[in-house]
């Protein structure tokens, strides 16, 4: 499995993501902002980090890169992408997913283990069909503007269609606000987009891929996409 991991001014988890992606046998390489071609990847990541020094909104000047417009076309016909903490914020800045991720409710930076319930309903999911029965995913949070938002149509919109792929909750999978720890609406910790190619969430399972460092339980996300691609 070949993985595109886009860099901008500011990226600061690429490194962490090419580790992972060796931990589960795929083939990583890096494509600069400034290029307009992915080359041919199975999947990209767009990790996180403080593209552009989150001047003006996270994200926000990212989404005019170069290589944004073969990212759009990309997941556009398909191609799976997903986009982790930085990674989030410009995927819906650039219109590929839904709602934006606004300061944390407490206005102050958290780095912090977390708990996330599968949404039972995307189990089919090419990001999602290794996880199974688990109760939760332990994967750590670093951001200070994680709190998802969206109107109340698309948050409906995304409830109905089943796009919420992880919330906050604790270990045994209950979702309560109490777990939530940046004031998210629904306690929303990864979206998908209309065809469930794209996956957008603020927590980093590429910090989570040995269990030297903490644990395995972001190799299932990656180890889903390589059994998607394999068939």
């Amino acid at each position: 499995m070949k993985v595109a991991i886009v860099v901008f001014p500011g990226t600061w988890s690429d490194e962490d993501c090419v580790y992972a992606m060796h931990q589960v046998g795929a083939e990583p390489y890096k494509v600069w902002h400034t290029e307009k071609k992915l080359g041919s990847p199975d999947l990209v990541i767009i990790p996180g980090g403080f593209s552009y020094g989150d001047y003006l909104r996270c994200g926000a000047i990212a989404r005019f890169s170069n290589i944004m417009e073969d990212i759009i076309s990309y997941a556009k016909n398909g191609g799976l992408v997903v986009g982790i903490c930085n990674g989030f914020q410009i995927l819906c800045e650039s219109g590929l997913l839904p709602g934006v991720l606004i300061r944390n409710d407490s206005l102050q930076f958290r780095c912090q283990d977390t708990f996330l319930k599968l949404n039972d309903n995307v189990i089919d999911s090419p990001f999602l069909n290794s996880i199974n029965k688990n109760p939760s995913l332990k994967i750590p949070i670093s951001h200070g503007s994680g709190n998802y938002f969206a109107d109340e149509s698309t948050i409906k919109e995304l409830i109905n269609n089943n796009r919420i792929a992880f919330q906050y909750s604790n270990q045994n999978g209950l979702i309560d606000n109490i777990y939530n720890p940046n004031g998210s609406v629904e306690n929303i910790a990864g979206i998908l987009n209309e065809h469930g190619n794209v996956l957008g969430m603020m927590p980093h399972p590429e910090r989570v891929c040995d269990n030297l460092i903490g644990g395995e339980d972001g190799n299932y996300i990656w180890e889903s996409v390589l059994k998607s691609v394999k068939k």
